[in-house]
């Protein structure tokens, strides 16, 4: 079985050991066969070592839950959502008072919140 590559900026999945929660961290070093070295939590900003646990990646690859993405709503750093299009994600940042930073499996995203509805 072939083992992935991976490139700074990717996601994975990792036990933060200050904020003791398991959750999607962003890949900080590779070394030149792809494999990651080191991981920044995007809550704390705590950088860390990365073993890789083959064991744990299958079951950690299945259903994700969290709220469908929805621009009217006010998110929070640590929220979990579901983008139609980019899949699940976990708020990192509140950036201004209606943009939000959002870690989803693919890369981190800008996107709006606390948008008031338009009357129909």
């Amino acid at each position: 079985m072939e083992k992935p590559t991976y490139a700074v900026g990717d996601r994975v999945e990792k036990l933060c050991a200050v904020c003791n929660e398991v959750r999607g961290h962003v890949v900080a070093t590779v070394t030149k066969q792809g494999r990651i070295s080191r991981v920044q939590c995007p809550q704390c900003g705590t950088r860390s070592s990365f073993k890789s646990t083959q064991g744990k990646t299958a079951s950690s690859t299945g259903a994700k839950t969290g709220t469908v993405y929805d621009r009217t709503r006010t998110y929070r750093i640590g929220q979990s959502m579901v983008h139609p299009q980019y899949g699940y994600g976990e708020v990192t940042a509140l950036i201004e008072p209606k943009k939000i930073d959002v870690l989803f499996e693919d890369r981190m995203r800008r996107l709006i919140h606390s948008q008031i509805a338009a009357p129909v």
